[in-house]
Parts: C-alpha cells; structure tokens; sequence
C-alpha cells in the first residue's frame, strides 16, 4: 500500500520532508514500470489499480508543491525575466 494512505487521526501530523518526497518519487517509478508491464501483458484491471495509487501519489505530490513557501518556479521566472531585461537595456539604453 501507498505511504500515502495514512490513518486520518494521524493525517496532517506527517512530517515532509526531503525523504518523504523521495520516496514517493521512487515508488512512483515502480509503479510506472508495473502498469507498463501490465500493459504489455493486456491485464488491464491491474493497470488501473496502480495507476490509481499513481494518481494520488502525483496529486499528493501537487498539493505539497503548492502549499510549499519555497517554490522555485517565481525564481526561475524572475531570473529568465531579469535576463532579458538586461539584454533590451544593454543593447538600447545607451
């Protein structure tokens, strides 16, 4: 079963961490690898219980990216805006 599914009186409790998130990507690429199997082989019941798990898995993952104060995509935004900024003003402003 999925680290995901935790009991609901423990639920918000879970520490995340840089682990915590390794292993969900880790059991992830299992679970990739195991619906590809199964879809090799047609069977098609096993392939959309893993990827049930996988769903939630990903979404699981989606909701600590969002609620995470430290997101690198403003970064990452800001600095491909900073660099085109100085490349208009360094060819125009003077």
């Amino acid at each position: 079963m999925s680290i995901v599914f935790v009991p609901k009186k423990l639920r918000g409790k879970a520490k995340i961490n840089q682990e915590t998130i390794q292993r969900l990507l880790d059991e992830n690429d299992q679970l990739i690898r195991c619906i590809t199997e199964y879809m090799q082989k047609g069977r098609a019941v096993e392939c959309v219980q893993y990827q049930q798990i996988l769903h939630r898995n990903i979404v699981y993952l989606a909701t600590i990216a969002d609620a995470s104060p430290d997101s690198t995509l403003p970064a990452s935004n800001s600095t491909s805006n900073e660099t085109s900024t100085s490349t208009g003003n360094g060819h125009g402003g003077t």
